[in-house]
C-alpha cells in the first residue's frame, strides 16, 4: 500500500524547507513501513541514518536527534602578530581530511571539520558561494556576513560599506583566517596559495573567539544580511 504521511522529525532534519510528507510503502498492520520516499537518507545536522515507525497516522523518525536545535560550533584563533590573513583558501598551510567523520554535507560533519582546522591554527567555516565580507560590527568584534543590495532602491544595507575589511572570494565556498606571521612560518606565500585572493587586516593582538551559526536550525541562507560568523577578541595577547 502506497500512503502519503505527514513525517514526524523526532528533531532530525530529513525534508526540505517547505514539506513535511512523505510516501510511505508498508503493509497494513506492520509497525515499520517497507520504503519512505521524499526524506533523506541521514538527518542533514547529525548524519545518522533514521529508523522509522508508523505510530498515529503518520511515520516517525523512532530515536531522536543528538542535536535538535542544530550546531553552533565555536573555536579559538590566536592572533599574537595583531595581523589576521583573511581569504577562502589557506590549504598551503592548513589542511585537514573533510571526509574523516561524518558526512561534509551535514552540520556534524563541518563543525568537526573547523574544529580540526582550528587545531591547526585557521579558522575555517563555509559560508556557501556567496562572497561575503568581513565587516567590524564593535570594539574588537568582526562579523563574516554576506549582505543583499537591492539596486532598486534606496535602502542602505545593514552593514555600511567603510565597515568591511575585507573581500571573501569563495571559490572553496568558505573563508579561512590565521594569524599572517604563522601562516609565514608555516610556509605560506602569496604566490603559494591554491585559490583565490588574500587581504591581511591589522587587529589587536589576542585570542579570538569565531562563532559559527550555518549549522543552526534557525540559520537563514536566503535572509538580505546573512551572518555566517561572529568573531570577538576574548583576551589580550600575550594575556597579562
Amino acid at each position: 500500500m502506497i500512503t502519503t504521511m505527514r513525517l514526524n522529525n523526532n528533531g532530525h532534519h530529513l525534508l526540505r524547507k517547505g514539506t513535511d510528507e512523505v510516501t510511505v510503502i508498508s503493509e497494513p498492520g506492520k509497525e515499520r513501513p517497507d520504503f519512505v520516499q521524499g526524506a533523506y537518507s541521514a538527518c542533514a545536522v547529525c548524519d545518522e541514518q533514521p529508523t522509522y515507525v508508523l505510530r498515529d497516522g503518520e511515520v516517525h523518525a523512532q530515536d531522536p536527534c543528538a542535536h535538535p536545535m542544530g550546531i553552533t560550533t565555536e573555536v579559538t584563533l590566536d592572533v599574537p602578530s595583531g595581523k589576521l590573513i583573511v581569504t577562502d583558501d589557506l590549504r598551503d598551510v592548513y589542511d585537514t581530511d573533510f571526509f574523516a567523520g561524518a558526512d561534509y554535507n551535514t552540520a556534524l560533519g563541518q563543525a568537526q571539520v573547523i574544529q580540526a582546522m582550528a587545531a591547526l591554527g585557521c579558522a575555517f567555516g563555509p559560508v556557501g558561494n556567496s562572497c561575503p565580507g568581513l565587516y567590524r560590527n564593535g570594539a574588537d568584534t568582526y562579523v563574516i556576513a554576506s549582505v543583499y543590495v537591492d539596486e532598486d532602491t534606496d535602502d542602505a544595507p545593514a552593514l555600511p560599506e567603510p565597515d568591511r575589511l575585507a573581500r571573501i572570494c569563495t571559490d572553496l565556498w568558505a573563508y579561512m583566517l590565521a594569524d599572517f606571521e604563522d601562516w609565514k612560518a608555516k610556509g605560506g606565500t602569496p604566490q603559494g596559495r591554491m585559490l583565490g585572493d588574500h587581504t591581511v587586516i591589522d587587529v589587536p593582538p589576542g585570542t579570538y573567539k569565531i562563532t559559527h551559526h550555518t549549522g543552526e536550525h534557525s540559520f537563514d541562507r536566503d535572509a538580505d544580511l546573512v551572518e555566517f560568523a561572529h568573531i570577538e577578541r576574548i583576551a589580550p595577547f600575550p594575556a597579562p
